[in-house]
């Protein structure tokens, strides 16, 4: 899970999209694994994005988002070669943390 995130973020008319690909395996607690055990539930449970220190975007995840969940969003008041800070913490304590620039 050491994967980085892939984070990429466009301004255009004053409007920045930031697409985010996180990597992720996503367990739900319900599948079964080849010996029938149930495999323990495992997801991202809260995602925060920030610009300037300022949150500009949170969700909070359950166990039906996909596995690598892509997240997609849109604010205004970024500028080309800003900042864009993404964290995230999952049910079981692991945390990360990235950062894009806006193009």
């Amino acid at each position: 899970m050491a994967d980085p995130m892939r984070i990429r973020a466009t301004e255009k008319a004053g409007v920045t999209e930031v697409k985010v690909l996180m990597s992720h395996e996503m367990e739900t607690g319900q599948r079964k694994d080849g010996s029938g055990k149930i495999v323990p539930a495992w997801f991202i449970q809260n995602v925060s994005f920030k610009h300037k220190d300022k949150e500009v975007f949170t969700a909070q995840f359950g166990t039906s988002i996909s596995k690598n969940p892509l997240l997609s969003f849109r604010f205004k008041g970024a500028e080309k070669g800003d900042k864009i800070t993404v964290d995230w913490v999952d049910n079981h304590g692991d945390k990360r943390h990235d950062e894009g620039t806006v193009i």
